[in-house]
């Protein structure tokens, strides 16, 4: 990740709203923070995480907040300079695809900061938040080789941003490291499309994978369903997915995207978000760790799992 070490202060109200506010700090103009979504709020994946992470750090920071969903691609630039243009101070790309989008806009609305959730790379007005995918990555891997009956596993992506490939790179290592052969990688070119996503899930399953990580957004869903309907294992992600997939999710990496707003809002408020990236890995478990282990997974792996965990929190191991 390219970190700009230039920093630019968030600006928290109009210099005239601030001076007519006087000395009394009940009367200044709130911050006002916007995030675009390339999905919709419901989908129990990351445009519903973004939502709700909005919508929790401007309650507990009495920010004005404000959302779009399901924008497309090429819509993206336009709807991000849009909240520019309407004095929105923070404005957040929610997923590593608005990168160039960011980049289109941001010398134009120099006083306003942009945010890509999962962006790859800061500068100047840019800040990006985003997690360690490669400790992610390697730990779901290594559960899934200790898992895998046929030693083959699947491994679905919908564009190659960082986000994708450090997470491919590292389940291959870590399912080859716990002793698995092979995986099987497909793009869906497609985040959300449910159809798209169980078809590749299902062509896997088809050429002996028995144990499945579907990385997109709520196509996710088709994913698991496939693995629920032909009785394989699968990952989740975002969120502890075992809760909604009892019997088909084995384990899951949370990327905790409302913790992370959260946090990077916070400074926003006091004035100290910077075009820089703020990383979150499993040191800092309000914003990334795994989820629940399904009772399945004997207790000398997750013993063995967590040891590796221990070993990258102290810098031991780097996947």
């Amino acid at each position: 990740m390219l970190i700009s070490r230039r920093k630019l202060v968030a600006v928290i109200g109009s210099a005239a709203a601030i001076t007519a506010a006087g000395s009394n700090p009940a009367f200044a103009e709130k911050l006002k923070v916007a995030i675009v979504m390339p999905g919709n709020i419901t989908d129990k994946s990351w445009s519903q995480a973004g939502y709700e992470g909005i919508n929790q750090a401007g309650e507990a920071l009495d920010l004005d907040v404000a959302y779009s969903e399901k924008i497309a691609q090429p819509d993206q630039a336009e709807a991000i300079a849009d909240y520019a243009r309407r004095g929105y101070k923070v404005v957040i790309g929610h997923g590593g695809e608005f990168q160039e989008a960011a980049e289109r806009v941001a010398r134009k609305y120099p006083e306003t900061i942009f945010v890509v959730n999962n962006g790859h790379e800061a500068k100047d007005n840019i800040a990006t938040a985003d997690f360690n995918y490669r400790q992610f990555g390697y730990v779901m891997g290594y559960i899934a080789g200790k898992m895998s009956k046929t030693g083959e596993a699947g491994w679905i992506g919908a564009q190659k941003i960082k986000f994708s490939t450090d997470l491919n790179e590292s389940f291959i290592i870590g399912f080859k490291d716990a002793g698995g052969k092979e995986v099987f990688t497909a793009w869906t070119n497609d985040w959300d499309d449910i159809a798209k996503g169980k078809e590749a899930a299902l062509s896997q399953i088809a050429q002996g994978a028995d144990v499945i990580f579907p990385t997109m957004d709520n196509a996710v869903i088709g994913s698991l369903q496939a693995c629920k309907e032909k009785g394989v294992w699968g990952f989740g992600l975002y969120y502890d997915a075992i809760v909604d997939w009892p019997d088909t999710v084995v384990q899951s990496a949370i990327f905790d995207i409302k913790g992370v707003m959260k946090s990077y809002l916070t400074l926003a408020k006091e004035g100290k978000l910077e075009g820089k990236n703020y990383n979150f890995d499993l040191t800092k478990p309000d914003g990334a760790r795994i989820g629940t282990f399904h009772s399945a997974i004997p207790a000398d792996v997750v013993a063995e799992v967590n040891g590796l965990i221990d070993k990258m929190k102290s810098g031991e191991f780097k996947p």
